[in-house]
């Protein structure tokens, strides 16, 4: 049997013609598809920034539905749940994307630090922990650390708080050395007070001092341990020492130094730390720690109290005049408790403590900051000397 070329030249172009019909059938269907989705997705980015979630987050969902391989609307939408307290709904999100074996590395990562964002912000810790953990070695390792440093100093788990500080410290992400003495401190007060366990509290707190010497914290905390033992010498030495390794600290010990000094019959020898502290920086309780240790010396209260009037001279206070004021006769020595009563009044929030990260104010000092959970954050000093 003889082959035909006519019917193959007849065929070449209904095949090219059928062909032809074919792709432009599909490219209209692309065309519309890919119409759709981005008419979503602006809709949805429309609503966003109007402040119109549910709209937008409906926008979004029919977004995915019309395009469910791209990555990026997923992570807005797994956004928009999180930022909208629907944890469930954005965990589930982000745990679709993970499981999506073709997803590119850069975006399992993403996904990953997104969905251990979700439990964090459930307060779902512990899974917000293992979360965090398996983002090791990727460019999210350094943020992760910094959330799980923040989670262990939530949750007062010292030891792992301290070994995380020291892999950023270690990566070169700052100076950690402060923080890691205030976790050494904080694990002595847990063995002092909850294990009963005074020896090893110690230990912790010496070596907060050898590995922070510039840290006030330790030097102070082991003092009154110390004291507490009755150590008293010991104790006065410990808090003699802040003097040279941060003295921007004396003013929050003062107190505490002239008692042990006193306890320990070093009462002038405490004198002359607190004075000279107070020439080289002029401090309202360390004026008061000298006014003290003066009338035990056996100065005349007059003379004594002339310190406040040195004090104001070099910084003016309403707290050092309500404390001069207290004991100086009146004129009309009726009035004397009603003015003194105002003056005190006036002069209690100046004697306070600021953050000076929040702003937040108490009448304790704190090392780390009740608000924002900020370390040092607190100035040794009270608001009026601020």
């Amino acid at each position: 049997m003889e082959f035909d070329i006519t019917w193959m030249l007849l065929g070449l172009p209904i095949a090219f013609a059928l062909g032809w019909l074919a792709s432009r059938l599909d490219l209209r269907q692309l065309r519309i598809e890919n119409r759709q989705a981005p008419k979503a997705y602006f809709k949805g980015l429309n609503h966003l920034l109007n402040e119109q979630q549910d709209q937008a987050i409906d926008a979004f969902i029919e977004a995915v539905q019309k395009d469910p391989d791209t990555s990026e609307l997923h992570f807005a939408l797994g956004n928009l749940f999180r930022r909208r307290g629907e944890y469930e709904r954005a965990v589930r999100v982000h745990e679709h994307l993970l499981s999506r074996a073709d997803l590119a590395k850069s975006d399992r990562e993403r996904a990953q630090h997104a969905l251990s964002l979700d439990f964090l912000k459930a307060g779902l810790l512990d899974r917000a922990e293992d979360a965090l953990r398996k983002l090791d070695g990727t460019r999210f390792q350094e943020q992760a650390w910094l959330t799980l440093l923040a989670i262990y100093e939530r949750s007062r788990e010292w030891p792992q708080a301290a070994e995380t500080a020291q892999r950023l410290q270690q990566s070169g992400h700052g100076d950690f050395a402060s923080r890691l003495a205030h976790y050494l401190c904080e694990q002595a007060a847990t063995a002092l007070v909850r294990a009963k366990d005074p020896a090893s509290a110690r230990t912790l707190l010496q070596k907060a001092i050898n590995d922070a010497p510039q840290a006030a914290r330790p030097r102070i905390q082991l003092a009154a341990l110390l004291a507490g033992q009755g150590d008293q010498a010991g104790a006065f030495e410990l808090l003699e020492s802040v003097q040279k390794y941060a003295p921007q600290a004396l003013p929050l010990v003062a107190a505490e130094l002239l008692r042990t000094a006193q306890a320990s019959g070093q009462n002038q020898r405490a004198l002359a730390l607190l004075t000279q502290s107070h020439e080289e920086f002029p401090s309202l309780d360390v004026a008061e720690a000298i006014v003290q240790a003066e009338l035990a010396a056996g100065t005349p209260a007059e003379e004594a109290r002339q310190w406040y009037i040195r004090h104001m001279q070099q910084e003016p206070s309403l707290i050092a005049a309500a404390r001069w004021l207290a004991h100086e006769p009146f004129a009309h020595e009726q009035a004397h408790p009603t003015v003194q009563q105002s003056l005190d009044h006036a002069a209690r929030p100046l004697a306070r403590y600021r953050c000076a990260a929040c702003g937040f104010e108490a009448q304790a000092y704190f090392w780390q900051c009740p608000g924002c959970q900020a370390w040092d954050s607190f100035p040794p000093r009270r608001i009026e000397e601020l």
